[in-house]
Protein backbone atom coordinates (compact mmCIF):
# COMPACT_ATOMS: atom_id res chain seq x y z
CA UNK A 1 0.00 0.00 0.00
CA UNK A 2 1.19 3.47 -0.85
CA UNK A 3 1.67 5.47 2.34
CA UNK A 4 2.21 8.77 0.51
CA UNK A 5 -1.52 9.53 0.78
CA UNK A 6 -1.50 9.20 4.58
CA UNK A 7 -2.98 12.68 5.00
CA UNK A 8 -6.30 11.53 3.56
CA UNK A 9 -6.42 8.01 5.00
CA UNK A 10 -8.69 7.00 7.83
CA UNK A 11 -6.53 7.47 10.93
CA UNK A 12 -7.32 4.00 12.29
CA UNK A 13 -6.35 2.35 9.00
CA UNK A 14 -3.20 4.46 8.92
CA UNK A 15 -2.32 3.37 12.45
CA UNK A 16 -2.65 -0.27 11.47
CA UNK A 17 -0.58 0.11 8.31
CA UNK A 18 2.20 2.09 9.98
CA UNK A 19 2.47 -0.28 12.94
CA UNK A 20 2.54 -3.27 10.60
CA UNK A 21 5.34 -1.69 8.57
CA UNK A 22 7.28 -0.86 11.73
CA UNK A 23 6.88 -4.39 13.02
CA UNK A 24 7.69 -6.21 9.79
CA UNK A 25 10.05 -4.07 7.74
CA UNK A 26 11.73 -1.16 9.50
CA UNK A 27 14.03 -0.57 12.44
CA UNK A 28 12.18 2.52 13.65
CA UNK A 29 10.06 5.47 12.58
CA UNK A 30 13.04 7.34 11.09
CA UNK A 31 13.91 4.33 8.94
CA UNK A 32 10.31 3.96 7.72
CA UNK A 33 9.98 7.65 6.83
CA UNK A 34 13.31 7.73 4.99
CA UNK A 35 12.58 4.55 3.04
CA UNK A 36 9.05 5.65 2.11
CA UNK A 37 10.05 9.32 1.57
CA UNK A 38 7.43 10.51 4.08
CA UNK A 39 7.32 13.76 6.03
CA UNK A 40 7.79 12.40 9.55
CA UNK A 41 6.40 15.48 11.27
CA UNK A 42 3.23 15.42 9.16
CA UNK A 43 2.80 11.68 9.74
CA UNK A 44 3.20 12.05 13.51
CA UNK A 45 0.76 14.99 13.50
CA UNK A 46 -1.80 13.02 11.47
CA UNK A 47 -1.69 10.10 13.90
CA UNK A 48 -1.85 12.50 16.86
CA UNK A 49 -5.23 13.64 15.49
CA UNK A 50 -6.46 10.17 16.46
CA UNK A 51 -4.65 10.44 19.81
CA UNK A 52 -1.96 7.98 18.68
CA UNK A 53 1.61 8.73 19.71
CA UNK A 54 4.88 7.02 18.82
CA UNK A 55 6.37 4.84 21.54
CA UNK A 56 10.03 4.47 20.56
CA UNK A 57 10.70 1.77 23.14
CA UNK A 58 7.88 -0.36 21.70
CA UNK A 59 8.49 0.74 18.09
CA UNK A 60 4.81 1.48 17.49
CA UNK A 61 2.11 4.08 17.74
CA UNK A 62 -0.36 3.64 20.59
Amino acid sequence: MNLKNFATMDVNMLLSLINMQLRDRYEDLDDLCKAQDLDQGALVARLACGDFHYQADQKQFR
